[in-house]
């Protein structure tokens, strides 16, 4: 498990679904199985942001790389100027 494999499977399966309410996911960091995201566009300030992250990406990310342990958003939601919902 190494970020750009992550990033790769973020890229095909997660972020199309995340770009049609204008958002981005994006791995920053991977360490111990740790994984480090950061949400922009759309998802940046989303009032479902962590559900996205718990229940939809985290779960599917979780499922494809079975070492992931934790995902930590390490977002600064509060400079989000576009939120999909408010």
């Amino acid at each position: 498990m190494n970020k750009q494999d992550i990033q790769d499977f973020i890229d095909e399966d997660i972020n199309p679904a995340l770009s049609m309410h204008g958002g981005h996911l994006e791995i920053v960091s991977v360490s111990d199985g740790v994984v480090e995201i950061q949400l922009s566009g759309g998802c940046q300030g989303c009032s479902s942001a962590s559900d996205t992250i718990k229940t939809a990406a985290g779960e599917l990310m979780q499922n494809k790389f079975p070492d992931i342990t934790q995902i930590v958003d390490i977002t600064d939601h509060a400079a989000g100027k576009d939120p999909y919902r408010t």
